[in-house]
């Protein structure tokens, strides 16, 4: 039977669990992104402390297995970061980093193009690479994009770090 079909759950303690895969998109990042991948590789270092002993218990294990795989994953997402500061984005238009509020016909939504990592499901945080971030890169207030059936205008555009 192909791995594909076999839980995670189901394998045993001396096992690996399969490698969290890395995407092929370039991993642009924001300062706030990259304190995001900070954090988690602290939290992660963190929670390994206990596991340094030798372990009997099987879940135990592989739950170090999970955890260091996860620290894995985190630091090559680190090592892979192209950093872009929203302070050097031209400000007048919606580029990466940017907090864009726009207006359509079900009212007001503000949206952040972000890295990919840093997205939000239906949150404010888009990732770049995402279709709907696509068609509002470069436009400027008053400009709009037609997505869905439904028109976007760009009321305001803004950088933080």
């Amino acid at each position: 039977m192909s791995r594909a079909f076999v839980k995670e759950d189901a394998q045993g303690p001396d096992e690996d669990p399969p490698e969290r895969p890395l995407s092929d998109q370039p991993n642009y990042c924001t300062p706030r992104g990259i304190r995001l991948y900070q954090d988690e590789e602290a939290r992660l270092l963190n929670e390994l402390e206990p596991f340094s002993g030798a372990q009997d218990d099987p879940k135990l294990k592989r739950r170090k297995r999970e955890l260091e795989r996860d620290l894995r994953w985190v630091r090559a997402r680190l090592e892979s970061v192209i950093p872009v500061d929203p302070a050097n984005q031209p400000k007048d238009q919606i580029r990466f980093g940017a907090r864009a509020v726009l207006k359509g016909p079900s009212g007001e939504r503000a949206v952040r193009i972000v890295g990919e990592d840093e997205a939000e499901e239906g949150g404010e945080y888009l990732s770049y690479a995402a279709p709907f971030a696509q068609a509002l890169l470069g436009l400027k207030a008053g400009q709009s994009a037609d997505w869905s059936g439904e028109t976007w205008t760009v009321d305001s555009i803004a950088y933080s770090a």
